[in-house]
């Protein structure tokens, strides 16, 4: 049963991605929704069946907090049905920290995990492709571009996201499909990212690419030097590809910066703002930021750190700060590539949560996951952890199922 799990975890990490361009409706939902649950029906049995569970640690406490405080706001929310929406998906997306703690025991297991959120972020790239070269798209004269269900600039974030781990598995991949997987991503990536026209997206995706190229070149200088002299090639490509119109909206990203406007985005800070002030302790409830704020409901806060604020009030700001704390002290403690692949990837993460409110995502949970997963195998197997991630690893290593920190149930 726990190798059901672990199989099934790893399907949940590929569907992640692209989970909005398959959606089977009421009462299933979409794929990474179907996915999670059914990880959830094999998880619990199997922990019950062993009689044992690993032991959590701070971020797996921390997150659980967070959880458990966004559902006490049920209790002062302006609007309880929103409030039970946002506590049932909370659940379903903070869920997946406990999870990658719980059946992931190895660096062969991390880098697996790592493989399948790549694949599934060629998915979303290539489902983005697709409609840019949909009959519809040609004859409406689109200049953004977006898998089916997905919103353009969610799409970006997702991409950018992929990057610096793509980065890190091109230097340590022996087996030619792997390798693939990981070189292949990263001009694919790059060109469903300028399809998006996101402005934020295209910022984080140039520090997500420098920072990739940073990795590539301290550990496959070779594989670092024969893409640089692609790039030509590539840029030509876009050039004569992509429509001129995407391109002008990328051009404009200096003039939303010096207007301060940001796409109307300051607009919704101030009533945010005013909503937040109203509520400052303990916050209007999960799932009201556009009813605290007075906005249509397909609104989002576009802030991070202003959604959590108005919707769970200083408890949760400061629940989710220490959060991101810990995955900062986790980084630092982490070495060479994988230290990099890592910060760089916290990085850009929260860029993106300056224009976006990115709480509510899997990709979100999915990064903390991975980083509290790393921390504790830089601590419990550094060696091994070493040697999967640098350029002399020449087979994966054997992942080991073992019962070190785990506790009886």
């Amino acid at each position: 049963m726990r190798k059901l799990a672990w199989v099934l975890l790893v399907i949940f990490v590929f569907a992640i991605p692209w989970e909005y361009s398959l959606d089977l409706g009421i009462p299933l939902g979409n794929a990474a929704r179907i996915a999670g649950l059914l990880v959830l029906l094999a998880a619990i049995p199997s922990v019950f069946q062993a009689r044992c569970m690993r032991i959590p640690g701070t971020m797996q406490w921390l997150v659980l907090a967070l959880y458990l405080w966004l559902c006490c706001t049920y209790f002062w929310t302006i609007d309880g049905l929103a409030t039970l929406t946002k506590m049932r998906g909370n659940f379903q997306e903070l869920m997946i920290v406990w999870l990658v703690w719980e059946f992931a025991e190895t660096p062969f297991d991390l880098k697996i995990l790592l493989r399948a959120f790549i694949a599934g972020s060629w998915v979303l790239a290539i489902l983005t492709l697709a409609n840019f070269t949909s009959p519809q798209a040609i004859v409406e004269g689109q200049y953004r571009f977006a898998a089916y269900g997905q919103d353009p600039n969610d799409v970006a974030r997702f991409l950018d996201l992929a990057f610096p781990f793509a980065g890190l598995l091109v230097g340590c991949e022996r087996r030619w499909l792997p390798r693939l997987l990981a070189v292949g991503y990263l001009p694919l990536g790059l060109v469903a990212v300028l399809l998006t026209a996101s402005r934020g997206g295209f910022v984080a995706a140039l520090l997500a690419l420098a920072g990739t190229i940073i990795i590539l070149f301290r550990g496959h200088a070779k594989t670092a030097i024969g893409a640089s002299f692609a790039l030509p090639a590539v840029a030509g490509a876009l050039w004569l590809a992509v429509p001129a119109e995407t391109f002008a909206r990328l051009a404009t990203i200096p003039t939303q910066l010096r207007s301060l406007d940001l796409n109307q985005r300051v607009n919704i800070w101030s009533a945010g703002w005013h909503a937040f002030v109203h509520a400052p302790v303990l916050g209007t409830g999960a799932g009201t930021f556009t009813a605290a704020a007075h906005l249509s409901p397909i609104d989002t806060a576009h802030n991070t750190a202003l959604s959590l604020s108005v919707s769970g009030g200083l408890c949760a700001l400061f629940l989710a700060t220490i959060i991101l704390a810990l995955a900062v002290r986790s980084v630092a403690a982490m070495r060479n590539h994988v230290r990099l692949a890592f910060a760089v990837a916290l990085l850009v993460w929260s860029i993106t949560t300056i224009v976006a409110s990115v709480e509510e995502s899997r990709t979100t949970w999915f990064l903390f996951a991975v980083i509290a997963l790393t921390a504790r195998l830089s601590r419990e197997s550094p060696a091994q952890l070493e040697a999967s991630f640098t350029a002399d690893s020449r087979a994966p290593v054997a992942s080991y199922k073992g019962v070190n920190n785990l506790a009886e149930v």
